[in-house]
């Protein structure tokens, strides 16, 4: 496999992780008093965590068609959309009863530093590291991408607007063309 296939699929995939684990249950939880489980999506625990997914799998597909220099500009915007995913996580991670204290108020009522008192159980799922994996993966990628994007091979010559007809020395073909059509050139112009 090529290292712009690796790439692409792992940005593609990183990122549809990110999708996937925050629409699960993050944290769950039972208060005082009660026998059920309270369950979190991560998305519900923050917002922002779907734009940043979806934002890293749309940056794997602008890289199918970039040019070199962009190439090493979405690397590094897929760098730091991996940190921000990573650091949406981390916070969760960090303080679990703190990121669900909303919930906790909605059931209880009881809002600041008391309402996590009412906590006699809690979890943080397997999700949410899943989260800060792709995170991680996406800032690397994203890394890798920014260093050797621009060695990627290109497109075929049908891409290159103008330069398939210099490289053959002036040939006329179908696709030249077209493409001179498409630059303003009219092709019948040296035929006489």
């Amino acid at each position: 496999m090529s290292p712009k296939l690796l790439s692409l699929s792992g940005i593609a995939i990183v990122g549809g992780a990110g999708l996937l684990a925050g629409a699960q249950a993050w944290v769950s939880f039972m208060l005082d008093g009660t026998h059920d489980i309270e369950k979190v999506t991560g998305h519900a625990l923050n917002p922002a965590l779907s734009p940043v997914a979806i934002a890293i799998v749309a940056a794997a597909l602008a890289l199918t068609i970039a040019g070199p220099i962009f190439r090493r500009v979405l690397g590094v915007l897929v760098a730091l959309l991996g940190v921000g995913l990573a650091a949406l996580t981390i916070n969760v991670l960090q303080a679990p009863l703190s990121a669900v204290s909303g919930r906790i108020t909605e059931l209880t009522g009881i809002a600041g530093g008391a309402s996590t008192t009412m906590v006699v159980w809690s979890q943080v799922s397997v999700w949410a590291w899943v989260s800060l994996a792709a995170g991680v993966l996406a800032a690397l990628l994203g890394v890798l991408v920014a260093i050797t994007g621009g060695r990627w091979v290109t497109g075929g010559r049908k891409y290159d607007a103008g330069s398939a007809a210099k490289s053959r020395g002036g040939a006329p073909d179908r696709i030249s063309d077209w493409d001179a059509l498409s630059d303003g050139d009219d092709p019948t112009a040296d035929i006489r």
